[in-house]
């Protein structure tokens, strides 16, 4: 890991900041800044944009907090490599079946709800425990193929391009759980809510990534 490199974990107001923060501590990582304002940009090395609640909230958030273009040219122009969480990775889509506005478009994929059959035990959302398969091995998830982790949602990423898919998890059928395109990659579980795996995850992404 290098000394330069420092996290900052972009706060819009929908994420869990402080429990990413100490998942990050336990991993014996304390070089955290909490991004509020454009200046703190400046400050860090690699972002995690986490995220819980709705598409077009989140994108209205981040508009209001530093611009949605200034946050895109944080990503593409200065390659600050990112991990998006939950609603983080799905702000990443260009678009999403629950909302009407545009997503940061930074992956090519869209949102789309999670449907279940009648009669099955499924229930929406999409809550707990579930298996992760590797399709593309990567660096993020160096040693982690195929564990388990906690999930909670009820809109999942369809990818156009299969290239960006990692891994998948499967709720009544294949979901991508895992994206990445260059510097971006996206998980839609919470590894900061998957113990020793999302410790390691992020011990990944914060030394390999």
């Amino acid at each position: 890991m290098s000394l330069k490199t420092k996290i900052g974990i972009v706060d819009y107001g929908l994420g869990n900041v402080g429990s990413i923060q100490n998942m990050l501590k336990k991993i014996g990582y304390h070089d955290v800044c909490v991004v509020k304002s454009k200046n703190d940009f400046n400050k860090v090395s690699k972002l995690i944009l986490p995220g819980v609640g709705a598409f077009d909230t989140a994108m209205k958030k981040i508009q209001d907090s530093f611009g949605i273009e200034y946050l895109k040219d944080q990503i593409i122009n200065k390659k600050q490599s990112t991990l998006g969480i939950c609603l983080g990775m799905q702000v990443l889509a260009n678009d999403s079946e629950e909302g009407c506005l545009k997503g940061l478009e930074l992956i090519d994929c869209s949102v789309k709800k999670i449907i279940v059959e009648e009669g099955t035990n499924l229930k929406i959302p999409h809550m707990g425990w579930n298996y992760v398969k590797t399709e593309k091995e990567n660096l993020l998830m160096s040693g982690l193929e195929n564990k388990d982790y906690y999930f909670v949602h009820s809109y999942y990423v369809d990818c156009h391009n299969q290239e960006n898919v990692l891994m998948t998890t499967n709720y009544h059928k294949d979901f991508a759980s895992v994206i990445s395109r260059d510097n971006i990659y996206g998980v839609q579980f919470h590894p900061e809510k998957s113990h020793k795996h999302g410790m390691k995850l992020l011990k990944n992404f914060v030394e390999l990534c």
